[in-house]
């Protein structure tokens, strides 16, 4: 009897390690093609490693006041300046990034998976249900953003918490209707029906069929919604609604620097060029990353 053939064993393996390798490659092929897609990555990189690590790049404590003179220009010494109180601007520009990823990216966890769930739920179950968080949804909606966020931290109070209650309770109806409408399209598809006669529970219909094809475009949809939610974060901040003093935010900074805009610009400079850079690089890179993903989408179709 001859012995059992091994050569191939781990054929299946390796072919899909492959297959995933060949993928990526391919990918990233054409987002080397895209130059607003690479200018965009480079963006972002730069944005969320300067957070990452903020402590060990800022060369004075953000929050401590007289680090130089009052309002001077940049400098070796300050390289952006420093503010009404002496406080090095560079230093609560680095730290200021640090809050506003961590606002953008605790916010946009949460309301990716409530905002899955509910859709999940409303797409494929009875159309009562349906018809009811449509309702919720289209009444949260129904609010302007900046007017529910005025009256959300009137009642709560500003702070950090109380900025990232408000996106996530704005932003969960977007991706919720988004997952709705995906999965009713797929709800319909033949495999689905067919999964169904076989008696395949819902479980396993939403979590091994629907859930992966969903959840690309809602990936890229939050990637374009970062800058968006900054901006917001920004400017309560700039009410005095956001983030409370001495905390360093983007939105102070360009608070700051309006109050004494007559005196120097460089606050005002440094704290709305960072909101414009990171617009610029998760819209570029957002873009890039759906004309990738999901071809459908494109402009130029």
């Amino acid at each position: 009897m001859p012995p059992p053939d091994t050569t191939h064993g781990d054929t299946p393996a390796k072919n899909a390690t492959h297959g995933d390798a060949g993928a990526f490659a391919q990918h990233w092929r054409q987002l080397c093609r895209n130059p607003l897609g690479l200018f965009g990555l480079a963006l972002v990189v730069l944005i969320v490693l300067s957070a990452v690590f903020a402590d060990f790049i800022v060369p004075f404590d953000a929050t401590q006041v007289m680090a130089g003179p009052r309002l001077a220009p940049p400098s070796w010494d300050h390289l952006m300046g420093t503010d009404q109180l002496g406080r090095d601007v560079f230093s609560r520009v680095i730290m200021g990034g640090q809050v506003a990823l961590l606002v953008a990216l605790s916010s946009l966890a949460a309301a990716l998976s409530a905002g899955l769930i509910l859709g999940l739920i409303a797409g494929f179950g009875p159309q009562w249900l349906d018809n009811g968080l449509l309702l919720l949804l289209d009444s949260i909606r129904a609010f302007p953003v900046i007017i529910f966020a005025l009256a959300v931290i009137t009642l709560l109070g500003p702070s950090l918490a109380t900025v990232i209650l408000v996106v996530v309770i704005t932003t969960i109806p977007v991706y919720a209707r988004v997952v709705r409408t995906q999965t009713q399209a797929l709800s319909n598809n033949e495999y689905i029906l067919a999964e169904r006669a076989m008696g395949a529970g819902t479980g396993r219909i939403l979590g091994v069929h629907i859930l992966p094809n969903v959840i690309g475009p809602l990936l890229i949809l939050a990637s374009m919604d970062v800058p968006l939610i900054i901006a917001l974060e920004a400017g309560l901040s700039f009410l005095g609604m956001g983030v409370r003093p001495p905390t360093p935010s983007w939105g102070t900074l360009l608070n700051d620097g309006y109050n004494y805009i007559h005196n120097s610009p460089w606050p005002v400079i440094a704290g709305g060029v960072p909101i414009i850079l990171t617009t610029l690089g998760f819209t570029f890179l957002g873009e890039a990353l759906r004309d990738i993903f999901d071809p459908k989408l494109r402009r130029d179709l």
